[in-house]
């Protein structure tokens, strides 16, 4: 995972490495509301709160860390969206090899992986998200977080995530979750996946 920094203090909005109607599973009303919209609130919103918390100038990872409350609540959905919108694209939608590999062993084939994730973020109750991660050990693992929380707070590397808020899929999926997870494969970018291991 590539940290995060901020110049000035300030963290910055990340621009679409892709043109909004290029995925064609997420339409690009949908785009402009979650990146646009959702997105920029809380990077503003974080930049808004981090003065005079004595985590000014931290990598995001880190600030997502040691913080609580509603810094943690800005900062966790400013890294999450982040990573989530940098892993899509309009090339590489089959795992790589080394990818390919990881996921064979760990979960006995990337069939399994993928039916395995869709699963916890279809069965996580509320919102949140559905991360893939690497622990201390180079294993990979499945995690449901709930709210604005992501791995790196338990320890692991996050290199994967699928947004199971609402506002992520209601437009185009209405109440059909599971839908939405699972068309998001084909829009996955598995180098820059691989690239965060």
């Amino acid at each position: 995972m590539k940290d995060i920094l901020p110049i000035d203090n300030q963290f910055q909005m990340m621009a679409l490495p892709y043109e909004a109607d290029a995925l064609k599973v997420i339409s690009a009303n949908t785009l402009s509301f979650h990146h646009g919209k959702h997105l920029k609130a809380y990077v503003d919103n974080l930049n808004k709160l981090l003065p005079g918390s004595g985590l000014e100038g931290l990598p995001l990872s880190e600030v997502v860390r040691r913080s609580e409350g509603a810094i943690f609540n800005n900062a966790g959905q400013v890294l999450n969206h982040t990573m989530y919108f940098e892993q899509f694209g309009t090339a590489n939608h089959e795992p790589l090899p080394r990818m390919a590999a990881l996921l064979q062993r760990d979960f006995g084939s990337v069939e399994a992986f993928m039916q395995q994730f869709e699963q916890k973020g279809a069965s996580l109750f509320g919102s949140g998200w559905v991360w893939l991660s690497q622990d201390a050990d180079g294993r990979l693992v499945i995690t449901q977080q709930f709210g604005a929380d992501n791995p790196v707070r338990s320890g692991l590397k996050p290199i994967l995530t699928f947004d199971v808020w609402e506002h992520a899929y209601y437009l185009d999926y209405q109440n059909r979750r599971p839908d939405h997870l699972k068309a998001l494969w084909q829009i996955v970018d598995w180098k820059v996946v691989e690239n965060r291991l």
